[in-house]
């Protein structure tokens, strides 16, 4: 399988900006690593390929960017986290939710999983005092049109926003997605050319499926086959960086006394990493030397 990738392209004499993401494998891991039913992988897959593509847009060499989508659906909440490199992370409250397909078009039903209800935030950390956070509400839980309406609404910048994720019986067959943001000034004309290229696009899915490459989709979906192309050298990819120690300080904040009853009761503590299910043992020694 081809690896992951992010390209960046101007469109339109530097008008319109368009960023192309094939992440595939990291969508698979994530599946492999969560156990993830259909459903559940579309949606999480769907939220990791747009963290990535933001991610790789962070300022600072520390910068990372969290996003989650919390609905009324019975998926429950999503949560992703990227660097500044598009490598990403993430995990979902009910891995395993299996609902019909979606009656309208036979699809998987991302957007009654997620719910119809609720709220996306955006949190961007650049090494500041203060993080950024932005939210927006749901508006159909399908993902792409919450993330474009966030974007419309919360950054003011207009902006075009696929993902996609198929799925079949031996695991995830492509996944991906684009971001198109038009600049100040961008017109009526390069607007009706996208309108028209979109319009006649295949799904994000369906054109990586078909072996197309990502500049390929890039000159598809804005319908321009002149782009200032700039090939990023980072292979983006699902990585964890969890280890005993930042486990450590997560068990200190629970305080002394709930160590000292985790000690008296169960006389050991196992914790396990949402993102990647690693699990860390801690003996009745080392909860003893916590508390020193």
């Amino acid at each position: 399988m081809q690896e992951d990738k992010i390209i960046s392209c101007l469109a339109y004499n530097g008008k319109v900006n368009v960023r192309c993401i094939k992440s595939t494998n990291m969508v698979e891991k994530a599946r492999t690593l969560h156990d993830l039913s259909p459903t559940a992988t579309a949606a999480l897959g769907r939220l990791l390929t747009i963290t990535s593509l933001l991610g790789k847009e962070m300022k600072g060499e520390k910068g990372t960017i969290t996003t989650q989508v919390k609905g009324n659906g019975p998926l429950g909440s999503m949560t992703a986290v990227a660097d500044n490199e598009g490598n990403v992370k993430g995990y979902v409250s009910n891995p395993q939710l299996d609902i019909p397909l979606n009656p309208e078009n036979g699809k998987l039903n991302v957007g009654e999983a997620v719910g119809k209800e609720g709220m996306i935030y955006i949190i961007k950390d650049i090494g500041l005092k203060e993080p950024y956070i932005g939210m927006t509400p749901i508006i159909s839980g399908e993902i792409a049109e919450d993330f474009t309406n966030y974007f419309a609404t919360s950054e003011q910048t207009p902006t075009v926003v696929a993902l996609g994720v198929l799925v079949d019986k031996n695991g995830v067959k492509a996944a991906g997605g684009y971001l198109i943001t038009l600049m100040p000034d961008a017109g009526e004309e390069e607007i009706v050319k996208i309108e028209t290229a979109l319009k006649n696009a295949d799904s994000i899915s369906k054109m990586l499926d078909d072996g197309k490459e990502l500049i390929e989709i890039a000159e598809t979906v804005t319908g321009e086959s002149n782009l200032m192309y700039f090939e990023y050298d980072n292979i983006p990819s699902y990585e964890c960086n969890c280890s005993k120690e930042k486990m450590e300080k997560s068990l200190i904040t629970i305080g002394k006394e709930e160590i000292k009853d985790i000690i008296e009761n169960e006389g050991k503590a196992e914790l396990v990493c949402h993102f990647c299910n690693e699990k860390y043992l801690f003996s009745k020694d080392e909860l003893e030397k916590l508390l020193n």
